[in-house]
């Protein structure tokens, strides 16, 4: 079956925005009923991360090959999800998503596998779970990725906001934020996000628009030359660009 076709079998809430899909040269695209792309995925190979703003959403793995818990904000195509459920098999891996129609489409055609002792996704408002955690702190990696149909700018980048965010996590928790819409303000982004974390840094813009940066509750150690040798041994593991997260960390600290 032709998986645009998936769609008329799955049930529509329709209180929510609805899922549209197109494909284009084997890949996959999720949309919330606009041309905005809100995820992708790769029909020969569905758990390889097909966009490069998303594998660096993965760089936090430069700094922890261990998490214990990753929780992913905003479920897109499933991407972050899939990926970390087959990487790190002993990782919980949690994804809140608002929208059941993302949830569904995923589960049918975008090879989310179903819930499990590890893998758990719910369909909840992204601040309700994050303030629902702060009394009980288990979230080593955070990865925010929150934009409406329209993606002018993320859901929620507030002080505020990223203050329950940090609530959550443990101790060295990191979190990875996708930063873009034409209605960002970036540094005012960046600014909230060093009011509470330790240390903040962004790599460079990919895909058009997409900048993610990556926040630390504690600020790590920087060795660059063993942080080449740990991103070579994700490429070769992963496929991941991870050398370039390297260049981009390197040139951010000379700039």
């Amino acid at each position: 079956m032709n998986p645009l076709d998936d769609l008329f079998t799955l049930k529509q809430y329709k209180n929510y925005p609805k899922v549209t899909l197109t494909e284009f040269k084997g890949v996959l695209n999720l949309h919330l009923g606009t041309d905005w792309i809100q995820g992708g995925m790769r029909l020969a190979h569905p758990n390889e991360i097909v966009f490069d703003y998303v594998q660096q959403m993965m760089a936090w793995m430069l700094f922890n090959q261990h998490p214990c818990h990753i929780v992913q904000l905003g479920l897109g195509a499933a991407s972050l999800t899939k990926f970390c459920y087959y990487y790190f098999p002993e990782s919980r891996v949690t994804a809140i998503e608002l929208n059941p129609n993302v949830i569904q489409v995923c589960h049918k055609t975008f090879h989310l596998p179903p819930d499990d002792g590890r893998l758990t996704v719910i369909q909840a408002d992204a601040l309700d779970f994050i303030a629902s955690k702060q009394n009980s702190p288990d979230i080593d990696i955070l990865q925010v990725d929150l934009y409406d149909q329209d993606a002018q700018a993320p859901v929620f980048d507030s002080v505020e906001f990223f203050q329950q965010c940090a609530d959550a996590m443990t101790p060295s928790g990191i979190l990875t934020i996708n930063i873009f819409g034409e209605q960002s303000n970036r540094a005012n982004t960046i600014a909230n996000m060093q009011a509470v974390f330790d240390a903040v840094v962004w790599l460079r813009e990919v895909d058009g628009g997409n900048m993610v940066a990556l926040a630390f509750k504690k600020s790590p150690q920087i060795d660059f030359e063993t942080l080449y040798i740990t991103a070579e041994t994700i490429r070769r593991s992963t496929k991941l660009k991870a050398t370039n997260w390297v260049d981009d960390l390197y040139a951010w600290m000379q700039s």
